[in-house]
C-alpha cells in the first residue's frame, strides 16, 4: 500500500521540532531581525536536538540514527515555521556535514566529520552562489584547474550562510577543460574542501539582505587558491554535484513551505476575527476563496517537496523534481506572503505583526541558492 504518511518516528521529531520552533524561534524572530544578530543561546538550544549529529554514524563522531532527506525536509519545514533565517541558520551547518558524508572519502569523513558532529563553533559553509545575474549552478565562473600536486580554485561566492565564522568551506566549482556531457551538466563541477586559512581566500564583510536579516551571508574572494587532492570531495572518483544542488534546492523549498504555512494559519484566525461591515471579513468571498487557496498551495507543495526528498533518499535522479519543487514552492511562497499582506491590510505592513517580516523572507528565499540541504 502506498502512503503519504510520516512514520512513526517522523512524527515524533515533526512534534519535537514543532513545539521547540513555536517556543523558541518564533519568539526570538523579531528581536533578532531588529539587530540583525543571531541570538546564540537559540542556536544553542537548536543545536541540542542532534540536527546534526543524529544522523552521523558514530566512527565518524556522531551518535548514528538514520540518514534521511525526507526527515530533514519535515525537520526544516517545522523549524521555519517558527522563524526562516533562524531555521536556516540552525540547519545551515548539515549542508556541509551531509555533503561529507554522502560524497566524501573515509579520510575525509574521518578528519572532517567528528569537529561538524561534536562542537557548533566548527561551522562547514556551503559555497554556490556567485555574483551574476540570471544565476545558474551548471554554468559557474568559479573554476578549478590541475596543478602539480592538487587544483587552483579562482573565482567569487556570495551569499554564503554562516560564512562569517565557518572554518571550512565546500566550494562548488567548473573543472577547467571539463565539459558537461551525457552524465548531466554538473559532469563538469568539482566540490572542493577550502580551510578558511588558505593561502589566496579572503571572506568579505557581511552582505546585506532585504529578509534573513539575522542570518550572516558572507562574499568569498579565492585568488589562486591551492587545494590538495585529498581536498577534492570523493577523492579521485570526485562526487555527484547534482545531487548536492538538488539536496540544497530540497532543503529551501522545504522551509518556504513552512513559511507559507505559517502565512496561513495567521491569515486564518486573524480573518476571522476581523470585523468589517458588521462580519468577520473571512465570510467575504474573496478572503475566503483567499484563504482556501493558501490551504491548497501549502499542501500541494508539501508533497512537492517530499517527492523530490524522496528521490534522494531512494538514490534516484532529483534534478528534476528538486527543480520542480523549488521553482513551483518560490513563486507560491511569494503569492502567500503577499495575500497574506492582503487580507491583513494596513495590519500587514506594521511590525506589530509578523506577516511584513515573513513577506521579506520570502521575498529573499525566492533568490537564493544553496544554502541548506536535505
Amino acid at each position: 500500500m502506498i502512503s503519504f504518511e510520516p512514520t512513526e518516528d517522523q512524527e515524533l521529531v515533526r512534534s519535537t521540532v514543532r513545539e521547540f520552533a513555536a517556543d523558541s524561534l518564533r519568539a526570538a524572530a523579531r528581536d533578532a531581525d531588529e539587530a540583525g544578530e543571531l541570538p546564540a543561546a537559540v542556536l544553542d538550544a537548536a543545536g541540542s536536538l542532534g540536527l546534526v549529529a543524529s544522523q552521523i554514524p558514530e566512527s565518524y563522531g556522531g551518535v548514528g540514527g538514520e540518514r534521511s532527506p525526507i526527515t530533514n525536509a519535515i525537520v526544516l519545514e517545522e523549524l521555519a515555521y517558527g522563524d526562516a533565517a533562524l531555521a536556516l541558520a540552525a540547519f545551515a551547518p548539515a549542508e556541509f556535514a551531509l555533503a561529507i558524508l554522502d560524497h566524501g572519502t573515509d579520510e575525509q569523513r574521518r578528519r572532517l566529520l567528528p569537529a561538524l558532529a561534536g562542537d557548533r563553533a566548527a561551522i562547514g559553509a556551503l559555497a554556490v552562489v556567485e555574483p551574476t545575474p540570471a544565476f545558474d549552478p551548471s554554468r559557474l565562473a568559479t573554476f578549478a584547474e590541475r596543478v602539480s600536486g592538487g587544483w587552483r580554485v579562482t573565482g567569487e561566492k556570495t551569499f554564503v550562510a554562516l560564512g562569517e565564522g565557518a572554518s571550512h568551506f565546500l566550494v562548488i566549482a567548473r573543472v577547467a577543460g571539463r565539459d558537461a556531457d551525457a552524465a548531466g551538466p554538473y559532469a563538469s563541477h568539482a566540490a572542493l574542501v577550502v580551510p578558511r586559512d588558505a593561502r589566496g581566500l579572503a571572506v568579505g564583510d557581511r552582505e546585506p539582505t532585504l529578509g534573513l536579516r539575522a542570518l550572516p551571508f558572507a562574499r568569498l574572494a579565492l585568488d589562486g587558491v591551492e587545494v590538495p587532492d585529498g581536498d577534492v570531495l570523493g577523492g579521485d572518483a570526485g562526487c555527484d554535484v547534482g545531487r548536492i544542488v538538488a539536496s540544497a534546492r530540497v532543503g529551501l523549498a522545504a522551509a518556504q513551505v513552512g513559511l507559507a504555512r505559517a502565512v496561513m494559519e495567521y491569515a486564518i484566525p486573524y480573518a476571522k476575527d476581523r470585523v468589517a461591515f458588521g462580519e468577520p471579513i473571512a465570510r467575504k468571498q474573496a478572503i475566503a476563496f483567499l484563504l482556501a487557496d493558501m490551504a491548497i498551495e501549502v499542501d500541494a507543495m508539501r508533497w512537492l517537496v517530499w517527492k523530490a526528498a524522496s528521490d534522494l533518499e531512494h538514490g534516484r535522479d532529483a534534478l528534476r523534481s528538486s527543480h520542480h519543487a523549488r521553482s513551483y514552492v518560490a513563486s507560491q511562497t511569494m503569492k502567500i506572503a503577499d495575500d497574506g499582506l492582503q487580507v491583513l491590510g494596513g495590519h500587514g505592513f506594521i511590525r506589530e505583526h509578523p506577516v511584513e517580516l515573513w513577506y521579506r523572507h520570502a521575498r529573499t528565499l525566492g533568490v537564493l541558492e544553496g544554502v541548506v540541504g536535505v
